[in-house]
């Protein structure tokens, strides 16, 4: 992976000031992806994900990723953080889990049926979540890069990673900000 210098800071209104709902994440996010300047100007590696840094609004934390052709995230939670995310240009697909899981305690568990749920996400669309929402975000094309803005409130404290067999989901990592910033 390969980290890019950060994008400009703007400046905070008195709106930015108060903690942000899933709503204004996604309203963020929406208006970060219809910014062609912006999104033109992410460096895309031709094989691993690159990111930049964005100034989210009320101090979220928020991203502009590129996404090479083939690549995702892996399953993986954002712990007590609300999020939204938008495909800026190309295809994402999301695979998601309909089910709370328990938050501590556990590294196994078996899924029940009819809890996954997939989202095809096109240039302009995508999607607002809560806390412990497990999800991957995937570029299933072969020849084609993705851009997506994301962003998060409170900023990631942890982001913990699974595998997943069939209907078994295991806890495989617990990552900290220090471990991707």
């Amino acid at each position: 992976m390969s980290v890019s210098s950060p994008a400009p800071a703007s400046s905070a209104s008195a709106a930015d000031t108060a903690a942000p709902t899933q709503a204004a994440l996604l309203d963020f996010v929406r208006r970060a992806a219809a910014d062609a300047e912006l999104i033109a100007a992410l460096p895309l590696a031709p094989e691993g994900r690159t990111w930049v840094r964005l100034e989210g609004p009320g101090g979220s934390e928020a991203w502009l990723i590129g996404w090479p052709p083939g690549t995702g995230t892996g399953w993986h939670d954002h712990a007590d953080s609300v999020g939204a995310f938008v495909t800026a240009a190309g295809e994402l697909k999301e695979n998601a889990l309909a089910a709370r899981l328990p938050t501590d305690g556990w590294k196994t568990l078996e899924l029940s049926e009819g809890v996954d749920r997939e989202r095809r996400l096109p240039t302009g669309k995508g999607r607002a979540f809560g806390q412990h929402h497990v999800h991957e975000v995937l570029n299933e094309s072969a020849d084609r890069h993705a851009v997506s803005v994301h962003a998060y409130y409170p900023p990631l404290p942890q982001i913990r990673r699974y595998s997943r067999t069939g209907p078994t989901l295991r806890l495989e990592q617990v990552e900290r900000p220090q471990d991707w910033q």
